[in-house]
């Protein structure tokens, strides 16, 4: 496969096995700016570790991800810690927010981590809380919030640094059908409108309708949707 020409992330027969399990097989993926891909699959497909793949959260066995022009491969583990903190977002099944913390801090701890200082950080954290619709909620810890409440914090502090890439597993998989329908509205209209690149990884139909694009992943091969019509 030769990547589709302006693709911000495009990756060609990866291959990864964990032990004698083979979880990818010659898979091949590419995303442009501000497009929303969904990646389908039953459960072990593989489409979890595609994204970990992706993401440079884990190393493939072979094959090559490139990243706006740069090889994840040849980077070293701080330059690709580097990239996950600045231009990717993440979006997790169930949130993953710091219980000690309030919302706006937690929306705000990806900027205080980069160096921002606290009130600039809570100030930008507002504004997305707001876009989210969850700027209410500024003071209240995790667990004083309902489950679509606190995805949409998570979907705040994924975008709150201004990412190119925003990496989403089963983002709605915690969630009742109103509230999931609810997160993904908001997740890929503030995402479109920031012109950031969205993998979302789901093995729900109505979840997928909000991507541009589908990717279906089957025994660690996948298939884009578009290319077989």
């Amino acid at each position: 496969m030769t990547p589709p020409p302006g693709s911000l992330l495009a990756a060609e027969n990866l291959r990864k096995a964990y032990g004698p399990t083979t979880a990818l097989d010659g898979a091949e993926f590419s995303i442009h700016p501000g497009e929303v891909v969904a990646v389908m699959g039953p459960s072990g497909s593989g489409k979890s570790t595609l994204l970990h793949c992706l993401a440079g959260i884990v190393t493939p066995d072979s094959g090559t991800i490139t990243y706006d022009g740069r090889e994840l491969s040849a980077m070293t583990d701080a330059q690709r810690s580097a990239l996950r903190r600045s231009e990717f977002g993440f979006v997790f099944q169930f949130g993953q927010l710091v219980p000690e913390l309030t919302c706006v801090e937690n929306v705000a701890l990806p900027l205080r981590l980069n160096g921002a200082p606290r009130k600039e950080a809570e100030r930008t954290a507002l504004a997305w809380m707001e876009r989210l619709e969850v700027d209410d909620l500024r003071k209240k810890r995790p667990g004083e919030v309902s489950g679509g409440q606190g995805q949409r914090v998570a979907v705040a502090r994924a975008l709150v640094t201004g990412p190119r890439m925003l990496f989403a597993d089963e983002p709605t998989g915690a969630l009742d059908s109103l509230n999931g329908e609810r997160v993904m509205e908001l997740l890929t209209e503030a995402a479109r409108s920031a012109n950031a690149a969205v993998v979302l990884v789901t093995h729900e139909a109505r979840v997928a309708a909000y991507s541009d694009r589908e990717i279906v992943v089957r025994d660690g091969k996948s298939r884009d949707m578009e290319r077989l019509v």
